[in-house]
């Protein structure tokens, strides 16, 4: 188990180490961290400490991150919407509500356990609870997702995406007249500092940008198709809150009085990428799923 340490700054002073540590290790949760203070793997100045002790400047912090026990992933015989397969790369149509990797709050049900169960030579590179997965949607958002079937696969289709070579387009709905026909939102994205559950436009954040145009305007609402130039946590609709016209029906970023569509009203419509081993480009196009038509028509019978 590894030891961290660091040393409290003066713009932190006074501040709950609690909030300070989860600041600093942006891949965990404020929860996440006060359950090592409970555990007692947070030290300040050689003392353990409750969740709620302020820190000073000057003060040397020692904390270990517990060891997890790896997720037992079972194969299970979820159907699969299969648009592509050969034996390096399975581009599937995944489903509103279906999560794409296990986590501790959702151990089964998942794409990967769907995966598992159909395919036995899925890429090891990304551990056991996420064989084959480059990239991900959430869960709410449908469409197009491409899984590495070995390791070979699996590094090329990283690379694409780290060297922004794969094509990713999403059709959306969103609260609000956009009045413009095309439009790019350039906004760093992280940890929102108010709510660690969430992301935000924050000026220390990773850079994100997303292009998007019109395809149709109603009387309060706007139907767009974006087009990620990078893969941030929820960067759609964080970027379109952000420019206040947030996505319909969104739980987390969305307002309270919306349309209901079980969950944003986000698709991964369209995927290109080059084969790994072909070097052909595949390009894969899904049309939305029901909900989302319903949706649209709802829109156009209101007004």
């Amino acid at each position: 188990m590894t030891i961290n340490q660091y040393e409290v700054q003066a713009h932190q002073n006074k501040e709950r180490i609690d909030k300070l540590l989860a600041d600093i290790n942006p891949d965990n949760s404020r929860s996440q961290v006060q359950t090592w203070i409970n555990s007692g793997n947070v030290k300040v100045n050689d003392e353990e400490v409750k969740a709620k002790h302020k820190c000073h400047e000057g003060d040397v912090i020692n904390w270990s991150i517990p060891e997890s026990k790896p997720l037992e992933v079972d194969a299970e015989n979820i159907p699969l919407d299969i648009i592509y397969e050969d034996a390096d790369v399975i581009v599937v149509n995944k489903p509103k509500g279906m999560v794409v990797h296990p986590s501790a709050g959702h151990t089964g049900g998942t794409l990967v356990n769907a995966l598992l169960f159909h395919c036995h030579d899925l890429s090891g590179i990304n551990s056991i609870e996420r064989p084959g997965i480059v990239h991900r949607i959430d869960k709410d958002t449908s469409g197009l997702l491409v899984v590495a079937k070995n390791d070979q696969a699996h590094t090329s289709l990283a690379e694409q995406l780290s060297s922004k070579k794969v094509e990713r387009k999403y059709e959306a709905v969103v609260h609000g007249i956009i009045e413009h026909e095309t439009g790019m939102i350039d906004a760093p994205i992280g940890r929102d500092p108010k709510d660690r559950q969430k992301m935000g436009i924050v000026n220390d954040g990773k850079p994100a940008v997303t292009h998007f145009s019109v395809l149709k305007r109603y009387a309060h609402y706007t139907h767009v198709e974006c087009q990620l130039e990078t893969g941030r946590t929820h960067q759609i609709r964080v970027h379109f809150r952000y420019i206040d016209f947030p996505l319909v029906s969104d739980p987390k970023y969305g307002p309270r009085k919306t349309l209901d569509a079980g969950g944003q009203a986000l698709h991964a419509k369209s995927l290109g990428f080059t084969h790994p081993r072909t070097k052909e480009w595949l390009q894969f196009e899904v049309a939305p799923p029901q909900i989302f038509v319903d949706l649209i028509e709802q829109i156009e019978k209101m007004y």
